[in-house]
């Protein structure tokens, strides 16, 4: 396991690169968001621009579904600890290019991208692909120009992360990303226009018989199981209807509950599915495929049945978010909007719901009429979002100065926190489900719902659970927990369940990793030292709180408590502060 020894770090103002062997760092956080983390603490004051850090676990390129890569900085958006996760190549092949983490450091003297390989670190000038419009291009002349042998990623921004979109993404293999919390931003800050990754190392075992054995198991049940036949068939859309139907899909920024069937309908995974679904990727080393492209024909013919036809990844996240957040129930518009945002690298999730802020704001004259111009911002008024995604990524008019620092920036700016929904300064995941969803979204490092599945406690109903502020946070602690055992090994949230921490231990003996028996322990653990490490970069516990607006707009699970929610999060400060806490 020598490759997850050895930190590659790149010196963006110095030219330079070092690689150094860091077995003590792998052994303590194991991997992952665990290092990830640790580097970003250690490196913070070498770079006023702001580290970037990705890493990789132990079972990457070696498990399935063992698949993303972690980065980890100083968010734009939050002014705080950052992390975003991606799937796609970049995972495979940082470790097979033979590092377990990459540490970018200082600011370019011009645009530049970075080429990491086996040997170290190339830096190419990227002056001719800075300023496209399209964050695909300077990808494709990246990849025509680089070649490569063994496994290749491109990682890279768009002109939102050029021009300082504190929620701008990193783009990687055209449709995964790095899309929470600003890392798009950073790269912009840096003049990083992107990063190639190349590695064609052997990762070998130390216990192939029972490597192989494990192996097997694993791959035969993500393959067959039900629980990832929905990630395969209709992708994370499946959700749509669900929520739908108990109430939990926010829509219109929760000013309304629900759809008429007719909307959800056309929302659905089903009907992305059946109507607009081209084909199916996967992530390396994933037997599943859930990325589901839709393909969009862009234009009228130039000559007859000649259209230009763009090819859109879609999500729950996004269909929530540049779909019922906003109004817009037509398949084809949220395409057309997703594609807008994805040309021009935008965190898809914070768009949506900044773009539902401004039609509130509007409606109730927080803002000026002649603010937009023409377009001015309505429920489902796709034209309108279009012309307002263009403007928060180039136009220098100070309201859409203030719109690229976020939905928290405006609010204060200008009104309406009252229906301005951030937790910790980040915009709302598309989950509307009741109080252990959103207590979660505080909770969690990211502020998602990926975190620790709070909205899962809701949909459980468990009345033991939700019966005290101690139970609720014992409970959100645990999943957080875990999960940190997860992004640290980094295994995709969507296996969690045949993960299992007993199947973990299995593997890890596997290939001579040590893992401590109490996982669970070891990640509270991890998430300790990043809660640490936040309040070291000025996080206050007392600064959470609920949005007004998640209190008061109807859920399906336990109705958001102002009261109930502060005693659980004190409880939670409690546990997270007495060393003798356990969740075994």
């Amino acid at each position: 396991m020598k490759t997850l020894r050895r930190v590659l770090i790149a010196d963006l103002c110095a030219q330079s690169f070092h690689v150094e062997e860091r077995p003590d760092l792998f052994s303590e956080y194991i991997g992952g968001a665990g290092v990830s983390s640790a580097l970003l603490k250690e490196y913070q004051g070498c770079s006023p621009e702001g580290p970037a850090i990705f890493a990789v676990g132990p079972f990457t390129a070696l498990f399935p579904m063992a698949s993303k890569t972690v980065a980890s900085f100083i968010s734009p958006l939050t002014g705080n600890y950052g992390e975003s996760h991606a799937g796609g190549r970049s995972a495979v092949s940082l470790r097979m290019a033979g590092y377990g983490a990459l540490v970018v450091l200082g600011q370019a003297p011009f645009p530049q991208y970075l080429v990491v390989d086996e040997e170290g670190v190339r830096f190419e000038d990227a002056r001719s692909l800075w300023g496209m419009k399209n964050c695909s291009t300077p990808a494709r002349i990246m990849r025509e120009k680089e070649g490569g042998a063994g496994l290749r990623s491109i990682l890279r921004i768009g002109p939102a992360g050029e021009n300082g979109v504190a929620y701008a993404s990193v783009t990687t293999e055209t449709y995964r990303h790095f899309g929470r919390m600003g890392l798009g931003a950073v790269f912009g800050k840096k003049k990083l226009k992107g990063i190639v990754l190349k590695g064609a190392r052997e990762t070998p075992v130390s216990e192939p018989a029972l490597y192989k054995t494990l192996y097997n198991e694993l791959y035969t049940q993500m393959a067959s199981s039900d629980l990832m036949k929905k990630y395969h068939d209709l992708g994370t859309p499946a959700n749509i209807l669900p929520l739908h139907e108990m109430g939990g899909l926010p829509v219109c920024n929760l000013k309304q509950r629900t759809l008429s069937p007719d909307e959800a309908t056309n929302l659905s995974g089903e009907h992305f599915a059946a109507r607009f679904l081209n084909r199916r990727l996967a992530c390396s080393h994933c037997p599943v495929a859930c990325i589901h492209l839709a393909a969009l024909r862009l234009e009228a013919p130039s000559e007859p049945y000649f259209y230009q036809t763009s090819y859109v990844s879609y999500d729950y996240e996004l269909l929530y978010a540049l779909g019922s957040m906003i109004g817009v129930t037509d398949a084809q518009n949220v395409l057309r909007l997703i594609d807008r945002v994805e040309q021009y690298g935008m965190d898809a999730i914070s768009t949506g719901v900044i773009l539902a802020w401004m039609t509130e704001a509007y409606e109730k004259d927080f803002l000026p009429h002649d603010l937009f111009g023409e377009e001015i911002p309505r429920w489902g008024h796709t034209e309108a979002y279009l012309s307002l995604i263009d403007k928060i990524c180039f136009d220098p008019a100070p309201f859409f100065e203030t719109a690229r620092k976020g939905c928290a920036a405006l609010s204060e700016t200008y009104g309406g926190k009252d229906f301005a929904l951030v937790f910790g300064k980040n915009e709302m995941p598309g989950y509307h489900t009741g109080i252990g969803a959103h207590l979660g979204f505080l909770l969690g490092i990211r502020h998602s719902h990926l975190d620790n599945a709070g909205y899962a406690l809701d949909q459980k109903q468990d009345r033991e659970v939700f019966s005290s502020p101690d139970h609720l946070a014992r409970a959100l602690l645990r999943e957080e927990a875990f999960r940190h055992i997860l992004s640290s090994l980094v295994v995709c949230f969507f296996a969690r369940n045949i993960f299992a921490p007993d199947k973990i231990l299995q593997l890890s003996q596997s290939i001579n990793i040590s893992l401590p028996d109490d996982l669970l322990q070891k990640g509270l653990d991890l998430y300790r030292a990043k809660l640490s490490f936040k309040e070291e970069l000025g996080f206050r516990w007392e600064e959470l709180s609920l949005p007004l607006r998640v209190c008061v707009a109807k859920t399906p699970g336990i109705q958001p408590d102002p009261d109930f929610a502060h005693k659980t999060l004190a409880a939670a400060r409690g546990f997270l502060n007495d060393s003798s806490f356990s969740l075994s």
